[in-house]
């Protein structure tokens, strides 16, 4: 079973299996997997990277994708690549002469999900090739928000559809009817901030509920706070209590549903800006 996932952005790790290369890898960033691969395999003349070009046949045997854009993902890769450079992985140990490069960089990745900013990533850790899996450290488990997932994964382009932003697999899931009479009294009806009950003053500034029957219309702003009281330390929350439905959320699905938002947050939590200060103040 192929796995389809809208707005793809990946990081993938690939295998040589030729034997005059053998056991060489490569790390890669990427928003179509089954393309890639092909292009790695077609050399330079199909799109390739020069260190991968001529010495196939190669492998895509993992990948972590689920970033909210190219350029988390892009950080992500440069700090696979380089572990000793990033000064986010400074504790991680360099490898070791028995250790095959496969597993030194299986090793970065398993400390890379577990430290800032990463760790509150809604990633997922998927194995396209079952073979190749090994498993976890107990001590090295990535947070219990990131799935581990099994079998390929295709990109699939993110619809244009009007009516389709902002809408749940759920939503879409219930009659036409329903789904458009909810649309339209969203645009009728003047929406309240369900934390702080001021005037949403548009979709931009908003996040709703994707569970159905659920009304919920709340800054984005409020819902972060609201979702932080219990880590205070942070600037953006993993999950929360959705306070229309009561439903555990995870940010990152509401996020995916609000498209170009998360990105926004994603750099506050790496930047001085207003947006950030407002939420450390609790403003």
């Amino acid at each position: 079973m192929v796995v389809e996932v809208e707005g793809f952005y990946g990081v993938y790790l690939l295998y040589c299996t030729n034997p005059k290369y053998k056991a060489r890898i490569y790390i890669g960033f990427t928003v179509n997997p089954e393309r890639r691969i092909q292009q790695h395999n077609g050399g330079k003349q199909k799109g390739g990277a020069w260190k991968t070009s001529g010495r196939g046949p190669w492998e895509m045997v993992l990948i972590v994708h689920g970033f909210p854009n190219d350029i988390a993902a892009l950080r992500f890769e440069w700090a696979w690549q380089h572990p000793h450079v990033s000064r986010r992985l400074s504790h991680v140990p360099r490898k070791t002469k028995k250790q095959s490069s496969f597993d030194f960089h299986l090793f970065v990745l398993y400390h890379m999900l577990r430290v800032a900013p990463w760790n509150r990533l809604p990633l997922t850790l998927r194995w396209l090739r079952q073979e190749y899996h090994k498993e976890l450290p107990p001590l090295l488990q990535p947070p219990l928000h990131m799935p581990l997932a099994f079998g390929q994964v295709r990109a699939r382009p993110i619809s244009k559809a009007v009516g389709d932003k902002g809408r749940s697999a759920a939503e879409k899931g219930q009659g036409e009817g329903e789904a458009e009479e909810c649309n339209v009294l969203r645009e009728v009806i003047p929406q309240r901030c369900r934390v702080c009950y001021q005037k949403v003053q548009g979709e931009d500034d908003s996040l709703h509920c994707f569970h159905p029957g659920c009304s919920l219309t709340a800054h984005i702003l409020c819902l972060a706070k609201l979702f932080l009281q219990q880590e205070p330390e942070h600037l953006i929350p993993v999950e929360g209590i959705c306070p229309s439905c009561g439903h555990s959320v995870l940010w990152g699905d509401l996020i995916r549903f609000k498209k170009g938002c998360y990105g926004d947050l994603e750099e506050l939590s790496n930047s001085q800006s207003h947006w950030a200060d407002e939420l450390q103040n609790g403003s």
